[in-house]
């Protein structure tokens, strides 16, 4: 692996953050990572568990002179988002990701970088093994599966944790310290589909939409992104209506939380519309270039000519599911009436796949608001009904209350004052973060959510800017240096 990093500062967060690097941790498959954090805890000589659903925790006692402070938890999460471009080779489950410097900013080579959370990961990590920050009992919380469940948050039993501070490490925004975020819930949908031959006289194509951003379908769901579902599917809808369109496969997006940036379909048309119908796909990719010229310059929308594909969908399936996938929501629903610019209420159009006898639709949907976020859930449901689909919600996972009178957030803003001489902002976050599950787990837990600049998470476009990952560290420092002494009851 390049040690492009090698001279960064500080050199005990990027030490880790490459280390982190090397080791495949996709969601549900974080066995290596834990490994090498137990290994890395037992090897220090300090008290490492793993509980029974996978989290670990490791705990360092006080410096010396600081026995009397509060004990604080830091908490990560070791998953991480795996997504490519297309024309990228990388196997997730082996292959490391190559992390290098592109002027201010830490990018990965066609993949996704995981700083999201690999830099708290980072962080956890080089505190545990320092020896000259002065702070008080430590308590290090490792969680799992957060990108496609919460499964760590979800399984935490309430007598883990000792300490009742707690600084989430998994923010993207330096300068932002967060107190409140969004609830969240999934809605997949199955649509069943016959296959049925295809006729004489037609020729096939296969149509791709791609180049997009992507992003976090939370915190990116307000930038005004292209969501490549939406776009090839208006494609899709307006050639059936012109062109007796026949749609053989659909197959975009690929993650619940990530806006979608590629889509891809086989389709065939009747020979006498052929030259018709390439006119008009060349003419919708500009007229979309157009309207996305702003937020996604990189949009890509090609057809070509394939051969004839085995099977097509039923018409009456194919006709229920374009009209439903365009008028399924996607992107903002609702601004907050309480917090300016703050979005209360939205939902994602996550990915599409056709499978052998049924196609796949997962939405996902966040707010603020609880009875909102299910509405929302619900507007996806009716659309669905409407076109014969069956839909299932997930169980989901709470918002986090904001506490403007929080005594760590009072600790927090101090430091960052004095560190950098400005005021922090102190925002509720539209993402899902696992404070809503852990602050029910663990009542009247005081806690923050704050980290480095990170843009494009959970796309090949995520990165991190360099100069904050050192101003993310020295406020975590600065912050335990003025945790108070426990209130003697």
């Amino acid at each position: 692996m390049s040690k492009e990093l090698d001279n960064l500062q500080p050199a005990g967060l990027w030490k880790y953050f490459q280390e982190i690097c090397k080791i495949p941790r996709p969601s549900k498959k974080e066995e290596k990572i834990a490994a090498y954090i137990v290994a890395f805890g037992e090897k220090l000589g300090l008290e490492t568990i793993v509980d029974e659903i996978g989290n670990i925790l490791i705990r360092k006692p006080a410096t010396r002179g600081m026995e009397k402070i509060q004990t604080v938890v830091l908490q990560s999460h070791i998953d991480m988002v795996c997504e490519k471009n297309s024309d990228t080779l990388h196997d997730f489950d082996v292959d490391p990701i190559q992390p290098y410097i592109d002027g201010e900013w830490v990018k990965a080579r066609g993949t996704t970088l995981g700083a999201d959370d690999g830099i708290g990961i980072a962080a956890q990590l080089a505190l545990l093994e320092a020896t000259d920050i002065p702070h008080g009992p430590i308590e290090c919380l490792f969680t799992i599966d957060e990108e496609t469940g919460l499964t760590g948050a979800f399984g935490l039993k309430p007598d883990l944790l000792k300490g009742r501070i707690l600084l989430n490490l998994d923010s993207e925004d330096e300068g932002e310290i967060f107190i409140g975020c969004a609830g969240g819930k999934d809605t997949v949908i199955t649509m069943n589909y016959s296959k049925v031959p295809v006729g004489s006289g037609c020729v096939g194509y296969i149509i791709k939409v791609s180049g997009l951003k992507g992003g976090h379908s939370g915190d990116d769901i307000n930038k005004g992104l292209g969501n490549a579902n939406k776009i090839l599917n208006r494609l899709l809808w307006e050639a059936n209506r012109r062109f007796e369109l026949r749609l053989s496969k659909f197959d975009g997006g690929n993650l619940r939380n990530a806006i979608a940036r590629e889509a891809m379909s086989v389709v065939i048309v009747p020979k006498r519309f052929a030259t018709d119908f390439e006119k008009y796909a060349r003419s919708y990719a500009e007229i979309v270039r157009k309207e996305f010229k702003v937020t996604e310059p990189g949009l890509n929308v090609q057809f070509k000519p394939a051969d004839l594909p085995d099977y097509l969908f039923d018409v009456a399936t194919q006709e229920r599911l374009l009209n439903a996938l365009y008028a399924c929501p996607h992107g903002v629903i609702a601004m907050s009436a309480d917090i300016p610019n703050f979005v209360e209420t939205s939902t994602n159009l996550a990915s599409v796949k056709t499978f052998d006898k049924h196609i796949e639709i997962t939405t996902s949907q966040r707010s603020s608001v609880e009875s909102a976020k299910d509405d929302v859930g619900n507007m996806v449901v009716a659309v669905f009904n409407l076109a014969g689909g069956k839909a299932v919600h997930s169980d989901g996972y709470p918002g986090w209350t904001p506490n403007p009178e929080s005594a760590v957030l009072d600790i927090s803003r101090a430091a960052y004052q004095r560190l950098f001489m400005t005021e922090p902002k102190v925002l509720a976050i539209h993402a899902g973060l696992e404070c809503g599950l852990i602050g029910e787990k663990y009542p009247g837990m005081d806690m923050i959510s704050y980290g480095p600049t990170i843009k494009g998470a959970h796309s090949p476009d995520e990165r991190l800017k360099i100069d904050t990952a050192l101003k993310f560290w020295d406020l975590t420092i600065e912050i335990l240096r003025h945790i108070p002494e426990e209130e003697i009851a």
